[in-house]
């Protein structure tokens, strides 16, 4: 007996990552991670409470599978609100975490062996979870050179080579933090719609823009697929609670894969969800820490050696090429762990082909942390 082909995808270095992190941490080793997407700030303060008070009616049940009906109209409200859309509450489907929404997106729009295009840099899950729901990702490498962005213009040009059923787009994006400008991401979902190309917009690191507005793709069109997430502003990681904005046309498809796949997203976490929007002042200061953090790797990775990094606009991380004369970025990485106690993630989990020459750091901890990370790895390249 054997694993099935389907499960034969790559690791999440990342995790893999945090695992070897964590061992040392229980060990007694003071280990500063740089190297996974989680605030170290706990989740606000209006949230802990809701989570209390819901407990302590003591019954935490199922919902429908498209979630509380409040939670639905208050995420509605969110984007009437944010980004002037006329979204109704009944297109949107609150799922477990940003991953359960990708894993519905991907089954509910697109049938087994159809293309979906990804920028490479780009975060592994999405390579991962289309192969493995017999997908072909189709990465698009983009660059320092480029600003790392994905363009419209180079999505039409692989189409032109191979039709191409899909297109997913993050901005900020996830490893290189870098937002598409709001002009060209409406070059993408105009020529998405035009080409007759399903458009999935990755926005679960708005709310962490530190220049212009973040952009949502309802903003030029009603087709796209929307996923978002409280774990990354909200500062909710390990509630596991996102959601979907859905066409009308796809919401009972999307619907009836989740009645099966996880039933409902936890309920606890959506009754907790819904006071995280009551707690815009507590995590705009918690956004303030990030800005400062942000301020201080644009500083000094060009000090330590690092190059063609990536512009810093959004969510908190920097990809950058690592120092010269470091070998590659696994091996670097793991010296870091074992010698500095820093942990980052080598560029290989995002981009399969160039990545060993680039790192990841995930700078949403302490400012002191940051501070205390950036020096040990200098003195590790000494």
């Amino acid at each position: 007996m054997k694993a099935s082909l389907r499960s034969h995808v790559d690791p999440f270095r990342a995790m893999d990552i945090l695992s070897d992190a964590n061992r040392m941490i229980a060990r007694g080793d003071k280990v500063i991670s740089l190297a996974v997407g989680q605030p170290s700030a706990p989740a606000p303060q209006a949230v802990a409470e809701a989570a209390r008070e819901m407990l302590s009616h003591g019954r935490v049940a199922y919902t429908d599978a498209l979630g509380r009906w409040k939670l639905r109209e208050r995420i509605a409200q969110h984007y009437r609100e944010t980004y002037g859309c006329a979204v109704s509450p009944e297109q949107v489907m609150v799922t477990t975490g940003s991953s359960a929404g990708f894993n519905l997106a991907f089954l509910a729009a697109f049938d087994v062996g159809e293309r979906i295009a990804i920028a490479a840099p780009g975060y592994p899950a999405y390579r991962n979870i289309l192969k493995a729901l017999g997908l072909e990702p189709v990465e698009i490498e983009v660059s320092a050179d480029d600003g790392y962005i994905l363009t419209a213009e180079r999505l039409a040009a692989e189409h032109r080579a191979k039709p191409v059923h899909g297109v997913l787009i993050a901005s900020p994006s996830n490893p290189t933090g870098t937002v598409t400008p709001r002009e060209e991401l409406k070059r993408l979902v105009d020529f998405a719609d035009s080409a007759g190309i399903r458009f999935i917009s990755d926005e679960i690191y708005h709310g962490l823009v530190y220049s212009e507005r973040e952009t949502s793709a309802l903003e030029f069109s009603d087709s796209p697929i929307v996923v978002n997430s409280f774990s990354k502003y909200y500062c909710m990681t390990g509630w596991r609670i996102g959601w979907l904005v859905l066409p009308p046309s796809l919401v009972r498809a999307a619907e009836r894969i989740g009645q099966s796949l996880y039933i409902s997203a936890p309920d606890i976490s959506q009754i907790a969800a819904l006071a995280a929007f009551s707690a815009t002042d507590e995590l705009e200061t918690i956004k303030a820490g990030y800005r400062a953090n942000r301020d201080r790797l644009i500083e000094r990775l060009p000090q330590l050696g690092f190059s063609e990094i990536a512009p810093i606009d959004g969510a908190f991380y920097a990809y950058a090429a690592i120092p010269e004369g470091q070998g590659s970025a696994s091996e670097w990485s793991k010296r870091l762990l074992d010698e500095a106690h820093v942990a980052i993630t080598m560029g290989v989990d995002f981009d399969l082909r160039r990545g060993e020459r680039f790192a990841r750091l995930s700078y949403c901890c302490s400012e002191t942390e940051l501070t205390d990370a950036l020096d040990r790895i200098e003195q590790a390249l000494r």
